[in-house]
């Protein structure tokens, strides 16, 4: 089989950026043939990446040129999409032009916003959908999104590499209870809510550090929050971080926090369970779907500081409690190896390239 894969590729280190390479990587080492098309392709002008309204077509007509020679050389095309501007102008044009060359399409759709993009958008997005052979989502929380549209959906999840994400050889110490994040800095992921929980638990755990991984437009409005709260001791900044310098950075961390607004099925906290790291998160979105309160994570509601510095407070003070989440998070996230998600994309590929 040969196979068309589209989507992003990193920079920068998303999800679905790192899904998209990791996924060619590991089928071409099953033997498939796997053409790549990147929808993020770097602009060959730093002029023209700086001209916000034209930009995306000095990108967009040479793309549409590849998707169409894309779709004259494989059997499948396997998609990777979003919501937003992103499935008008990446995903929907593969739907039409797969179509029109008779050449069938999996939609492979992420984001946590996909209720309200389809909310707005619906009437767009449905005639593309329907064109498409299969949609493939990679949790429950999206397939009942998609279910209220009626648009029928097969769960596949995400892959985690666990001999990249593996427990740290020595427990971090506690001496100073150290929190981590790994999420853009972007009003979406709440991490000011994060940075005011911290400053509650600091009232009754001084000795207390939070490390921040990831860059963003929100990137100078926190750290006037972290100064006008007295928390530059506390809180660092970090940048964005690669894999190694991500897995490095759980090993030395005493739990994970993800202050989310919006989420589908974060690949940052399950590379945080599969390291053995304690999870505190918001349970919004996909979240409760991979993880439950008090069994493999901690969860808070969105934009709740208070609850947010108790769970900090619990985990900090119950070492059985952070055991306990530490081993059933890593019982948790076998189910995302490569040995148990390429047989059911093996199963989909098959019987879309022969029209079943």
């Amino acid at each position: 089989m040969r196979l068309g894969l589209v989507g992003p590729l990193p920079p920068p280190n998303g999800g679905m950026a790192m899904q998209t390479l990791q996924l060619a990587r590991l089928l071409e080492q099953e033997g498939v043939e796997v053409d790549l098309v990147q929808t993020n392709t770097p602009y060959k002008s730093k002029v023209i990446s700086k001209m916000k309204g034209l930009r995306a077509m000095f990108r967009l007509l040479p793309y549409l040129l590849e998707i169409w020679r894309l779709a004259g050389r494989v059997d499948v095309i396997h998609l990777m999409a979003n919501s937003g501007w992103s499935w008008q102008l990446f995903a929907a044009p593969v739907i039409w032009l797969g179509s029109l060359r008779k050449t069938p399409v999996i939609v492979n759709y992420r984001g946590g916003e996909a209720r309200e993009y389809l909310a707005t958008s619906g009437r767009w997005v449905k005639p593309s959908m329907t064109r498409a052979s299969r949609l493939v989502v990679p949790s429950g929380f999206l397939r009942q999104v998609f279910d209220e549209v009626g648009l029928q959906s097969a769960v596949i999840p995400n892959i985690i590499d666990l001999e990249m994400f593996h427990p740290a050889p020595h427990p971090p110490s506690d001496a100073v209870f150290t929190l981590v994040i790994t999420r853009n800095l972007e009003p979406i992921y709440g991490l000011d809510t994060a940075i005011r929980a911290v400053a509650l638990a600091r009232k009754e755990l001084p000795r207390i550090k939070l490390k921040i991984a990831g860059s963003g437009p929100q990137g100078t409005e926190l750290k006037r929050l972290v100064a006008s709260l007295g928390l530059e001791d506390e809180v660092h900044f970090l940048g964005r971080l690669d894999r190694v310098e991500i897995v490095e950075l759980y090993h030395g961390a005493n739990a994970m926090l993800n202050p989310t607004r919006v989420d589908n099925m974060p690949n940052s906290v399950l590379e945080a369970l599969a390291c053995g790291l304690p999870v505190i998160s918001t349970n919004v979105g996909g979240v409760p779907y991979i993880v439950k309160d008090g069994q493999t994570a901690l969860l808070v509601n969105p934009d709740n500081e208070q609850e947010m510095a108790q769970a900090i407070l619990k985990l900090c003070n119950n070492a059985a409690l952070r055991r306990q989440l530490s081993d059933s998070g890593r019982v948790e996230v076998a189910q995302y190896t490569w040995a148990e998600v390429w047989p059911q994309w093996r199963s989909v590929y098959s019987r879309t390239a022969v029209g079943a």
